[in-house]
């Protein structure tokens, strides 16, 4: 692409060239006009002639203004068209990524938009005139050491000529680095968005723990890729001082062998002045563009410049298994093991389980079998160890958590109640329902009374001062207005009494979707289309009736339910 670019402005370069070429022409006059000062002017006792030198070359660096102001005239004509590039590229990645992938959002496209261009034109910037400046520069040095006398080529060329090649060595690497640290950095971001958007989800489903793990590995993988980058910095540290200072030093223990040799000392100085004032300054420029900006530059544009996705094809008429709205199939597992910890007994062994669009499922069984894990590795909270798990033919451990959030809700035992207004805790699933949609979900659940006592849907709530009822009649409230068509309900209604909990279950199975509950009550069980019973070595599955005439465990919860009603 760079290629391409500098090949339509061959102008530009032709005009860039022109006013490098002055650059080296003030090169030379610099170290020259010092050498003919002392050798012509001040060691001859002509002060006059010595001066008249140095004004030369005080010309020739104030010459130096106009070209640098003629060079910064033209980069933008090549830095730009770049960015402008860059833009419409990343805005077109993001828009196939998010029409191909079914309208999944690219987490890097803002990156990629903004900071990532802004990288690649500032880098390509520094590289052109670092590396413009070292090609002239280094041409009106070295003529200008010919010119004094061909032996200081011997001393400063083989140094130079070192640090360069390492450093050209270090490039690839340093590059590497910098991808993998880029790649870091990207991940972080990723997982503080995650994070973000996620948090009020995560305290109430107590995934704070295993979100923190997930947290702290990104962290401690971008600093260790920082640490890396810093490792190659020093190599080009190294690199500098091989190709720009080590001349220096081999000048000064060379001066008596050169003054031997003919030289005079007015070349000598005239030397020193070229190295140090010329191309060391450029040198040590050169480098640093190559090893930060150039590696970033590498770096950004090799991620900037991958095939696009394809362009996406029409939408069929007929639904796949992939729009979770028309699906058939809600939730399966298919063999499910799940266990809390490698060599621990699991909890769930494998398990089949299929809940079909629209069917409301509740789960029984005694306290610890697994209902609460079940229910966590459907809505992939909870990793399970073999088997598969599927949310309306997509696979939970593959997909993204935008796209989790978007198929289910899980509400837990503990219901979560931000600070905020009841019509922004209800619409936190849904922040774009309108009043309608209020209306109908109070209707449904029947929270007119929860309304009156807290003042009104726009009074601000006080998570406090609500009853372990009233969250929990807020949180069902927000799982009926999501657009998410499976819920999972963890004894999200144990708190309410029978009344409150039949009414918003028979809201929650009503609504467009899925219904799995964990029961809390027989009556649960009864409203329910089937029933799974968990018992912890097979798993039965069945209506109210089928299960009293095969399950010795379900007819005992059942008694036990009756006795405890009684």
């Amino acid at each position: 692409m760079l290629r391409s670019l500098l090949v339509r402005r061959k102008g530009v370069l032709v005009k860039l060239a022109a006013w490098s070429a002055a650059e080296s022409a003030q090169t030379f006059l610099g170290g020259f006009c010092v050498a003919r000062s002392l050798d012509d002017g001040f060691l001859r006792g002509a002060a006059s002639t010595g001066l008249l030198w140095l004004a030369g070359a005080a010309v020739a660096i104030l010459l130096g203004a106009p070209v640098v102001r003629g060079v910064f005239a033209q980069l933008p004509h090549l830095t730009e068209p770049l960015r402008d590039q860059l833009v419409r590229g990343s805005v077109v990645r993001a828009l196939r990524t998010a029409t191909t992938t079914g309208g999944s959002v690219d987490a890097t496209a803002v990156s990629r938009l903004t900071s990532q261009t802004e990288i690649a034109r500032d880098s390509f910037a520094g590289l052109v005139l670092a590396a413009r400046s070292f090609v002239f520069v280094s041409v009106g040095a070295l003529v200008g050491l010919l010119s004094l006398a061909p032996q200081f080529l011997l001393v400063v060329l083989p140094p130079l000529g070192l640090g360069l090649v390492l450093f050209t060595a270090s490039l690839r690497p340093m590059a590497r680095a910098q991808h993998r640290y880029l790649d870091a950095d990207e991940a972080v971001g990723r997982r503080a968005e995650i994070t973000r958007t996620a948090l009020r989800d995560t305290v109430a489903c107590g995934a704070q723990e295993a979100t923190a793990a997930q947290n702290r590995r990104a962290v401690d993988e971008a600093a260790a890729a920082q640490r890396a980058l810093a490792r190659w910095a020093s190599v080009r540290t190294f690199s500098v001082a091989t190709a720009g200072q080590l001349p220096v030093l081999l000048l000064l223990a060379a001066a008596p062998w050169l003054l031997r040799q003919g030289v005079t000392a007015g070349a000598v100085v005239g030397a020193l002045t070229y190295v140090l004032q010329s191309l060391l300054p450029a040198l040590h420029t050169l480098m640093t563009v190559l090893g930060a900006a150039g590696a970033r530059l590498f770096v950004v544009l090799d991620r900037l410049t991958q095939p696009l996705p394809p362009t996406p094809p029409l939408a069929a008429a007929s639904p796949g298994p992939s729009d979770p709205g028309r699906a058939a199939t809600a939730l399966e597992l298919r063999r499910v093991r799940a266990a809390y910890g490698p060599g621990a007994r699991p909890v769930l062994d494998a398990l089949d389980l299929t809940v079909e669009q629209g069917e409301h499922i509740a789960v029984v069984g005694p306290s610890g079998i697994g209902k609460s894990t079940l229910l966590h590795v459907a809505a992939g909270m909870h990793s399970h160890d073999r088997g598969d798990v599927l949310l309306f033919g997509r696979a939970v451990a593959v997909c993204p958590p935008s796209e989790l959030t978007a198929l289910r809700v899980l509400l837990p035992q503990e219901a979560y109640v931000f600070t905020g207004t009841l019509r922004d805790n209800l619409r936190y699933l849904r922040p774009g329902a309108d009043r309608s949609a209020v209306d109908r979900t109070v209707d449904a659940l029947a929270l007119e009374p929860l309304i009156d006592r807290v003042g009104g849907l726009d009074r601000t709530l006080t998570p406090d001062a609500l009853s372990l009822g009233e969250r929990q009649l807020i949180a069902l409230g927000r799982a009926h207005l999501a657009p998410a068509p499976l819920l999972l309900l963890d004894e999200a209604t144990c708190h309410l009494d029978p009344v409150a909990e039949a009414t918003a279950e028979r809201a929650l199975s009503a609504r467009p979707g899925a219904l799995v509950v964990v029961a809390h009550r027989l009556s649960s069980a009864l409203r329910a289309d089937r029933v799974l019973v968990l018992d912890g070595t097979q798993a039965q599955y069945g209506t109210h009736d089928e299960l009293l005439a095969r399950s010795a465990l379900y007819r005992d919860l059942v008694g036990h339910w009756s006795q405890v009603q009684g």
